[in-house]
């Protein structure tokens, strides 16, 4: 199954061509070359028969992405992987229907994903990207909302309007952070991590916020916190604790101005922290002396923010040491924004001594979590003579990590 044509894309938005799609079963690998066949047979050239078969197989995927809404969407395989998670285009789309605004103008739409959740709440999106199968797609996907269209162009082809503050109009802006053509070893399209690497350029995104107030841009997790301009939000956003990115906002659609995290959790609300929480200089512990009862984990979106303050301050805690995202604390809270686990034992870490210290206690099964200390896991399990399962024994979570800059391992148990 090869990838798919805009003439193919145009037959699958057709009335035909979407009746079959709709009518096709869910796509299963082992009944595909019969599937091809049967759909010849009704008609369809085999380059349609493999794009239908490609859509079912994508649409099956991207429903952890979008849920219900991805059996009335087209992809591309990139595409999908780079489209912004319902729950994350929402928070977007928020910020834009909140200031008010009547137009954005989605420079860099990729499939849609941001567009659908802007038209969805009542903003019109006007959608280009410079790929024109991409554009071609995200047209489609934008079909519910006629008023918002995808075509092809580039960002820098932009034209802000005279008065955007009249005219009430945004932009956003996802920069691309993969290198057309060249793949990495999964086959996946190799990502960039510099900022002078994007495209469009950081100071094309920085001109487009001077013209129109009301922008917003999709960046990279990894940004350093020196680049968002003085009187921005640079927001970095996670998914059941994996960050996805940082966004940048300007004018009207800052919440809070400085750095801030958004934690998403399934079948959870939000939870948003800034600095106005944030202890500026976290007080770090001395010794293990100094190891509470309890242990938080920062969500990754905190850390990589620089608030673990914001997780000090709730608990009046320690960290255990500068940057590793855990705190330590007499306190027993539930924050949205760290985990809490019990400490069982802190010690000095040394494979002898777990050792004995997991053998006098009957575990056999490990949950091993480290942050700050670099060793290989499977190699540390053979020396521990411990497997990854449960085995007939206790099961038991350890952190390995630093406090006060000696290598510590904490017995942990999760607090919910």
């Amino acid at each position: 199954m090869g990838p798919v044509d805009t003439q193919t894309v145009r037959w699958l938005a057709s009335p035909e061509g979407h009746a079959v799609l709709h009518d096709q079963p869910d796509y299963r690998e082992s009944e595909a070359v019969s599937e091809v066949s049967r759909l010849r047979a009704a008609g369809l050239t085999a380059e349609q028969a493999s794009a239908v078969l490609t859509q079912k197989r994508l649409q099956r995927r991207a429903q952890e992405k979008f849920g219900e809404f991805a059996e009335g969407m087209l992809f591309t395989p990139d595409g999908l992987e780079q489209a912004s998670r319902l729950e994350v285009a929402a928070s977007h789309a928020g910020r834009y229907a909140a200031a008010s605004l009547a137009t954005v103008h989605d420079l860099g739409c990729g499939i849609g994903s941001d567009a659908m959740a802007m038209s969805a709440l009542g903003v019109t999106v006007q959608a280009v990207d410079a790929d024109p199968l991409t554009a071609a797609l995200a047209d489609i996907n934008l079909r519910p909302w006629p008023d918002s269209r995808a075509r092809t162009g580039t960002a820098e082809d932009f034209e802000p309007p005279l008065d955007p503050l009249h005219a009430r109009a945004g932009v956003w802006l996802d920069p691309a952070r993969r290198t057309p053509g060249v793949s990495d070893r999964s086959g996946r399209t190799r990502r960039v991590f510099r900022l002078d690497e994007i495209s469009p350029s950081w100071d094309f995104v920085l001109s487009v916020a001077r013209d129109v107030p009301a922008t917003g841009a999709k960046l990279s997790p990894s940004l350093p916190h020196d680049i968002p301009p003085l009187g921005t939000e640079a927001q970095w956003t996670s998914w059941q604790g994996t960050v996805l990115e940082c966004a940048v906002w300007w004018g009207p659609l800052v919440k809070e101005t400085g750095r801030s995290a958004r934690v998403l959790r399934k079948g959870h609300a939000p939870v948003e922290v800034d600095q106005r929480t944030c202890d500026e200089d976290p007080p770090s512990a001395a010794s293990l002396a100094d190891i509470g009862p309890w242990l938080y984990e920062a969500d990754r979106a905190v850390t990589r923010a620089g608030l673990i303050g914001t997780v000090t301050s709730a608990t009046s805690g320690h960290e255990l040491e500068a940057g590793l995202g855990y705190v330590t604390s007499e306190a027993e809270l539930d924050l949205g924004h760290a985990r809490r686990f019990a400490v069982l034992e802190a010690m000095p870490f040394s494979v002898k001594g777990l050792r004995s210290w997991l053998r006098e206690r009957g575990i056999t099964g490990l949950t091993i979590k480290k942050r700050g200390i670099r060793l290989d896991e499977d190699q540390l399990r053979k020396q521990l003579k411990i497997g990854r399962g449960a085995g007939n024994g206790e099961s038991g979570t350890i952190v390995l990590t630093r406090v006060a800059g000696a290598q510590t391992v904490l017995v942990v148990a999760p607090a919910e």
